[in-house]
């Protein structure tokens, strides 16, 4: 029995292909697609800075329309 540890991702690899995982970790076959691997990965990283900008963005716009609600609550108060 290997002393090795299964990563979460070889959990995914394995459940979306056991052969591909199968090859690459018993056989130690590379993978033909390297190309489209890395452009998916420049992609996914891509698209977490998109997110991370976006939610951002919606939280500086719930601190917009919090100050626009106590400014409006201040000038109906202050009469």
């Amino acid at each position: 029995m290997s002393d090795r540890w299964i990563k979460a991702s070889e959990i995914s690899e394995y459940v979306y292909c056991r052969r591909s995982w199968w090859l690459r970790r018993m056989r130690a076959v590379p993978s033909s697609n390297v190309a489209k691997m890395q452009a998916g990965t420049k992609y996914h990283e891509r698209h977490g800075r998109l997110l991370e900008t976006s939610a951002w963005l919606r939280r500086l716009a719930y601190a917009a329309i919090f100050c626009a609600m106590a400014l409006l609550v201040y000038q109906i108060l202050s009469g």
